[in-house]
C-alpha cells in the first residue's frame, strides 16, 4: 500500500512507546518522509531516561540525562498522546489504547520495551529505573567493609547482560580504592562474558576481569533457594555469598491482536514487519530478537521507518536489518568500547578498544537519535557520553 505522492492527506503514521525505538523511528521518518507522513506518538512515560548511564548512579556519578517526551515530539513536527497501547486490530488498522480510545493509522511501530520480572526471590534484582536506589546502600557498605563476598548472576532466560559486568568492574574498583578486599563472583549461562560480542571483544572482556580479580563462572544455570546460597548447574556447585544481585528476566507485552511467541515478544521479518501483517512493523525490546540493546532497538527502528516511509511514497529504497552492536563498558576507570557484527545471534569481526571506532560514540548508537541528544545537549551547556 503506498499514497498518492499529489494527495493532500498525508500518511498516518502511529507510534506506541517512548523509549529508544520509538524516538529513533520519529526521528527516522521526519528525516525521510517529511511531510509525506503524520506521526503520533502513544507514550506513558513523560521523560526519556539515558538509562544505559543509571549504572554509574549508586556510585556517585551523576544521575543519567532525562529529556521530557513532550518537547522532543513537538521539536520532530509529531503529535503527542500521554497513554499505553493495549490492543491493535490489523484488520480494521486501528490501535486501542489504556484510555478505550481506538486511534486509525496507515502505519503502526510497535517500540515498547520489555516487561521485567524477578527470577530470584533471595536476590536483588536490578531494576535501572530505580537503580540508584536500589544499590547506593550496598556500595557504602562496601567502601564501609561490611560486605564479605559479592555475586551477580545472570538468569537462565537472559537480559541484556553488559550491566552486571559495569556493575561488578566498578564495584571492584571502589572496593580497591576503599583498600577493602572484596571477592566478587559473576555467573552466567554465556559459555563466555559478553559472548555476544564475539571472541575477540569477549577474551579482552574476561581479560579485563581478571585483572579485578573479578572470578566468572560460565555456562552456571543458577538457582537460588535460601538467602546467600546459589546452587549452580550443571556440576553441583554451591557459591555462598552475603548480597547477591541478579540482572531481570525479560517479557513481552503479549499484545491482544499481534502475533507473539510463548514469552509475549513479536516476531518479525528482515525488514521489521510484524510477520503475517502488511502496515504494521516492530522494533526494540518488544521484538523476538535475543539481544536487547538501546543501539539495536535504533536499528530496528531505523529499518521499519524506510519501509514506511516507502509505503507513504517517500523516494526511499527499503533497507534490511543487518544488526551491528556499538557498546561502551563503563568499568569505573577507562570505559572501553566494543563493537560486533551480529548473526545468529553471536558476534563476529568483534573488537573492544580504549578509544572508539565509530564517530560520535554514545552509550546508545542511534543514527538519529544520538545527534539529536548531543545537540540538546549542547545546547544546553552539558557534555559527556
Amino acid at each position: 500500500m503506498t499514497t498518492d505522492p499529489a494527495s493532500s492527506a498525508p500518511f498516518e503514521v502511529l507510534i506506541a512507546g517512548g523509549s529508544v525505538a520509538a524516538l529513533e523511528g520519529a526521528l527516522a521518518l521526519r528525516h525521510l518522509a517529511g511531510d509525506r507522513v503524520s506521526v503520533t506518538l502513544i507514550a506513558p512515560n513523560r521523560e526519556f531516561v539515558y538509562r544505559p548511564m543509571t549504572v554509574q548512579e549508586p556510585f556517585a556519578y551523576g544521575a543519567a540525562r532525562r529529556y521530557p517526551v513532550e518537547e522532543i515530539v513537538r521539536e520532530i513536527g509529531a503529535e503527542l498522546i500521554e497513554d499505553s497501547l493495549q490492543s491493535v486490530d490489523p484488520a480494521a488498522a486501528r490501535a486501542r489504547t489504556a484510555s478505550g480510545a481506538q486511534h486509525r493509522y496507515d502505519a503502526l511501530l510497535v517500540a515498547l520495551g520489555a516487561q521485567i520480572r524477578a527470577r530470584y526471590e533471595y536476590a536483588t534484582t536490578i531494576d535501572d529505573r530505580h537503580l540508584d536506589a536500589q544499590l547506593h546502600g550496598l556500595v557504602q557498605d562496601v567502601e564501609g567493609g561490611y560486605v564479605k563476598h559479592l555475586a551477580f548472576v545472570i538468569p537462565p532466560r537472559m537480559s541484556w547482560p553488559l550491566p552486571v559486568y559495569e556493575l561488578a568492574l566498578m564495584t571492584a574498583v571502589r572496593a580497591y580504592d576503599s583498600n577493602i578486599e572484596l571477592p566478587i563472583t559473576v555467573l552466567t549461562p554465556e559459555d563466555a562474558p559478553l559472548a555476544v560480542f564475539g571472541g575477540g571483544a569477549s577474551s579482552a572482556v574476561s581479560q579485563l576481569l581478571a585483572d579485578r580479580h573479578i572470578e566468572v563462572i560460565t555456562s552456571a544455570y543458577c538457582e537460588i533457594p535460601r538467602p546467600g546460597q546459589i546452587d549452580v548447574s550443571p556440576g553441583g556447585r554451591t557459591v555462598h555469598a552475603d548480597r547477591i544481585v541478579a540482572l531481570p528476566e525479560l517479557e513481552g507485552p503479549a499484545l491482544p491482536g499481534l502475533p507473539a511467541d510463548d514469552d509475549g515478544f513479536i516476531p518479525i521479518d528482515a525488514n521489521c514487519r510484524i510477520r503475517g501483517l502488511e502496515r504494521e512493523f516492530a522494533a526494540g525490546d518488544v521484538v523476538e530478537f535475543s539481544i536487547k540493546h538501546g543501539g539495536i532497538a535504533a536499528q530496528q527502528a531505523d529499518t521499519a521507518a524506510t519501509m514506511i516511509a516507502s509505503l507513504a511514497g517517500a523516494p526511499v529504497e527499503p533497507e534490511t536489518f543487518r544488526p551491528t552492536i556499538h557498546g561502551i563498558l563503563l568499568t569505573g576507570e577507562k570505559p572501553r568500547y566494543l563493537k560486533a557484527q551480529i548473526t545468529g545471534g553471536h558476534g563476529f569481526s568483534s573488537e573492544i578498544t580504549e578509544e572508539p571506532s565509530w564517530p560520535s560514540p554514545a552509550k546508545i548508537a542511534a543514527k538519529y537519535l544520538a545527534p539529536y541528544l548531543e545537540e540538546r545537549d549542547r545546547a544546553a551547556g552539558r557534555s559527556g557520553t
